[in-house]
């Protein structure tokens, strides 16, 4: 008995070894996950209350930090939250667009979406907000690219994929008997084909919209 007692006594601090490099590091890990995705959400809760009473471009410095959170919480994210993982970066490329970067938030969420479309086990709800989250950075980078003087078979497209997203979001909301979805799509689908339409010199008498 003695023996086994003191074999208990001397294999301790192996046991409290192997679990702080094994499972002790995995929690560690995800709590800090965990804080920094709070932080996010916490900065975004902010920047939109601020753009809300503000403007955008007040609220332009707490989306670049929302947008630096997003990005430490999914570096210390481990891999197989793969559902999360999805969420922040649809999160991080939402605070890109309101931060100057929609080119990556485009590229972001182009990359994402396709990543969804060929797991049919991902949630309709999370493929939803990605692909209306596709479509209005689409919709904006029309915009910017037109004022720009970009040749017109280069917007189109950029125009026709929105147009094409929106109106996908209608169909599906249509059949899901979501009334508030579908009646969001539909509007956005002809602001997309009004944009498309529109004139170049009343486009730039415009202000830019929201993102």
């Amino acid at each position: 008995m003695k023996k086994l007692v003191l074999c208990v006594w001397l294999l301790l601090p192996v046991a409290a070894g192997a679990y702080h490099y094994g499972p002790g590091q995995e929690l560690a890990r995800d709590d800090r996950a965990a804080e920094l995705v709070a932080k996010a959400q916490d900065l975004a809760a902010q920047a939109r209350e601020v753009a809300a009473k503000e403007g955008d471009a007040a609220a332009k410095p707490l989306w670049m930090e929302a947008e630096a959170a997003y990005g430490e919480a999914l570096s210390a994210l481990r891999t197989e939250h793969v559902e999360l993982g999805r969420t922040l970066r649809l999160e991080r490329a939402k605070a890109q667009m309101f931060a100057s970067k929609l080119p990556e938030a485009r590229r972001d969420l182009q990359q994402l979406m396709l990543e969804l479309e060929e797991d049919r086990s991902v949630a309709p709800e999370l493929s939803a907000q990605v692909r209306e989250a596709l479509a209005n950075a689409q919709y904006y980078s029309t915009w910017l690219m037109r004022l720009e003087g970009a040749p017109r078979e280069e917007w189109e497209r950029e125009i026709d994929a929105s147009r094409q997203n929106y109106k996908l979001l209608a169909e599906q909301a249509a059949k899901g008997a979501d009334a508030a979805a579908a009646k969001q799509a539909k509007e956005n689908l002809e602001s997309a084909i009004a944009l498309a339409r529109m004139d170049l010199s009343e486009l730039q008498g415009l202000p830019l919209p929201s993102q």
